[in-house]
């Protein structure tokens, strides 16, 4: 392949040269950025987390390096209702119950965390809950006294309740009498969730502006509350007792915010996600999946009453694979309607029975379409996955990788929140490198490998920078990788690229200044770029356009488009004006003529054949006095 560099001419705008993408190597993988695709704006509550504040015990302020990390990683959502606490929350006497710690009621106050919240990063999203078990805490007074039993050490017996007086069993999660749950709890109703939208955002309240904590969950988890809150609920409600409360209280929040953000129902795992207390769902003679049959719910009830009840279909996840190999595909399980699951297990109980055969999870293309089904093609409702965690053995560069892999796959299927409950080494420093180099607008990308190598491109709103993040899975190999531009012309220049690879088990990122996140420099070379991914690596790459390929979009006044350039089958030139130019010449570098064609009057491209010898050429339009008008340069490459 021969290169030109361009002879400099009088009067030439100067073109940015680009190449067309190399054969490939054998290993060698192609991506493809396909940058005239529908952008899909990036919501920011994808960088998110839970319980990034003290919410617990004494409240005491963040301290500076916690805000200084939590800024610069860029986390924009704050879920900090607490999970399982947050059924019982009290909001009147800052008091919580905690479930899987005999019940004991502790000081919780929200009032402080979202006032520091909106004190710190007031441009943030914050995300509380409603309850709706129907009791809340009432005193700590009849706390269990842990201390005194063993010095408030974790055993296997924490789970029995033993707040109100409870006598502990020798062992094992069964007391050897249940504490009274009247001693420690109150009744607490949709009117008592509700009111503290007046507590927090009415005229009497304390001040906090409300468009910043619109998002609220309807409680957390309630197909397993008989296990998580047996004090209260030893059995199990019906689903449709449930979808009563949470209809109710929808309608009272919804009337008090009418802006508000309805998350629900957030069911805790893969199994829950199809079966409610344990078994699917049978009515009226048909079974169904526990998210079918909510949705059809909801569905029914905005029918019947016209009010919006649901914004966010919101789920948890938490895989127990250690498989690094299997770890780095969960990003599958939410929308690939082609891959195996290896944990699929409540699905296979979709169409009722078990049936073993079904593996494809497809969880929010499942959502998608039950959506569509019940509420509408344009039901407006987003998806949320708003917890998620991993096993504690998992290293951080598969921790970093998988974390990648969920944020790029929930940027181009348009969720809206993201916030991983279990927060490990490595993630910190994923989440940085999203939140400060990604763009606003997702755009698809293609690999030869996608499996192993997947690319999660960005665009800005004006459509002239990209960042292309770079995902590779392989356990233990570097893949050479060869990306190259539909529809972005990127400039033919040094770019910066930024990687985490190799991470180590201990914390890295404490800052913008200070962690792990190695830079280099990169060539750009025509409309292509090639690297080398580490094993187990996320790289981001920034480059910026060279002003002369944006899809198709209209030129603006008298600019002219040559593309693709360079060009090996045909070259298209473009203008805007009809009726501007009268000829159109192609000459080589020793000005020798190479084609001349006439322009009609109503002419705003011509195509040209670039079979021709490689080498820079010179394009001339003519305008009516056969005087050049405009030139640009393009490349030929065989």
């Amino acid at each position: 392949m021969k290169y030109f560099k361009p002879i400099p001419l009088p009067g030439i705008c100067a073109l940015a040269l680009l190449c067309l993408l190399p054969k490939l190597l054998p290993g060698q993988i192609s991506v493809t950025i396909k940058a005239n695709s529908e952008p899909k704006k990036i919501s920011s509550y994808l960088y998110g987390r839970n319980n990034s504040f003290f919410s617990t015990g004494t409240p005491r302020p963040l301290s500076y390096d916690e805000v200084t990390r939590l800024k610069d990683a860029g986390v924009r959502f704050f879920r900090e209702s607490g999970g399982n606490n947050s059924s019982k929350y009290n909001w009147r006497k800052k008091l919580s119950s905690h479930p899987d710690w005999y019940n004991n009621v502790y000081t919780n106050d929200w009032d402080r965390v979202a006032l520091e919240l909106q004190e710190h990063f007031p441009d943030a999203q914050g995300m509380w809950a409603f309850p709706l078990l129907g009791y809340a805490a009432r005193s700590d007074a009849a706390n269990f006294p842990d201390w005194d039993y063993n010095r408030s050490q974790w055993w296997e017996g924490v789970r029995q309740n033993l707040a109100g007086g409870g006598i502990p069993g020798p062992s094992g999660t069964k007391a050897q009498k249940d504490g009274d749950i009247h001693l420690y709890l109150q009744e607490w109703g949709p009117d008592s969730s509700v009111a503290i939208l007046d507590h927090w955002f009415g005229s009497q309240g304390i001040g906090l502006n409300r468009e910043k904590i619109t998002y609220w969950s309807m409680d957390n988890e309630p197909e397993i509350w008989s296990g998580t809150h047996d004090d209260v609920m030893p059995e199990q409600l019906s689903p449709r007792e449930f979808m009563q409360r949470y209809i109710e209280t929808a309608k009272k929040a919804r009337a008090k915010f009418p802006g508000i953000r309805l998350a629900g129902p957030v069911a805790a795992n893969e199994w829950q996600w199809y079966n409610w207390d344990g078994k699917g769902i049978t009515e009226n003679g048909r079974s169904y999946p526990w998210l079918e049959y909510f949705i059809k719910a909801i569905a029914e009830e905005e029918k019947k009453s016209g009010i919006r009840l649901l914004d966010v279909l919101a789920i948890h996840f938490y895989p127990s694979t250690r498989k690094p190999e299997e770890v780095v595909q969960l990003h599958r399980v939410l929308f690939d309607r082609t891959y195996d699951f290896p944990e699929a297990n409540g699905v296979k109980t979709i169409n009722g029975g078990y049936d073993n055969s079904i593996t494809k999870e497809y969880i929010f293309g499942r959502c998608s379409d039950w959506l569509t089904q019940y509420l509408g093609k344009d039901h407006g409702v987003s998806l949320g996955l708003t917890e998620a965690g991993l096993d504690d053995s998992i290293s951080p560069s598969v921790t970093a990788v998988w974390y990648a892999s969920m944020l790029g796959e929930l940027m181009k299927n348009d969720v809206s929140i993201f916030s991983p409950w279990h927060w490990k080494p490595g993630m910190w420093e994923t989440l940085h490198l999203f939140s400060r180099y990604a763009k606003s607008f997702a755009v698809q990308a293609g690999s030869s490998n996608e499996t192993l190598v997947s690319a999660y491109p960005s665009i800005n709103a004006g459509k002239d920078s990209i960042t292309v993040i770079l995902v590779n899975r392989s356990v233990d190999r570097e893949q050479a990788v060869t990306v190259a531009f539909d529809g972005f012309h990127p400039l033919n220049e040094t770019v910066s690229s930024y990687t985490l690879s190799g991470l180590p088990a201990s914390e890295t990122f404490y800052s913008k200044d200070r962690n792990a996140l190695k830079s280099s420099d990169l060539n750009v070379i025509g409309r292509t770029l090639s690297l080398t991914a580490p094993p187990m690596s996320v790289t981001a790459v920034l480059l910026r356009g060279g002003g002369e390929v944006l899809g198709n979009e209209p030129v603006s006044g008298d600019l002219i488009i040559v593309f693709p350039n360079p060009g090996q089958d045909t070259v298209t030139v473009k203008w805007q004006n009809p009726g501007k130019f009268k000829k159109i010449t192609v000459t080589d570098q020793q000005g020798r003529l190479v084609l001349s064609r006439p322009v009609s009057a109503s002419q705003q491209e011509v195509a040209i054949s670039s079979r021709l010898p490689d080498g820079t050429y010179l394009i001339v339009l003519w305008d009516g006095n056969d005087k050049p008008a405009f030139s640009k340069t393009f490349i030929s490459i065989q």
